[in-house]
């Protein structure tokens, strides 16, 4: 039986740590790690409103079509 390959925590467009802006709505985001959608293994990021403190979670391809722009690259270690 043939898995899919599992994101890598790190392998997006983003990397954990970035902060992100929201091009429509202007709100600020911060990348947290990319995982798997536990129904179809799609990749998807967990980021966290900067404003809020509310966790989400957008699928990868998703999140990395231009909805968002890089503010900063803050590597979390």
């Amino acid at each position: 039986m043939n898995r899919p390959k599992m994101a890598a925590a790190d392998e997006g467009l983003f990397k954990p740590g970035s902060t992100l802006k929201h091009i429509k709505t202007g709100g600020l985001y911060k990348v947290v790690l990319l995982a798997n959608i536990e129904a179809n293994l799609e990749p998807a990021y967990v980021y966290e409103s900067m404003q809020t403190h509310d966790f989400w979670i957008r699928p990868k391809l998703e999140m990395e079509d231009g909805r968002f722009t890089l503010i900063t690259e803050n590597i979390v270690k």
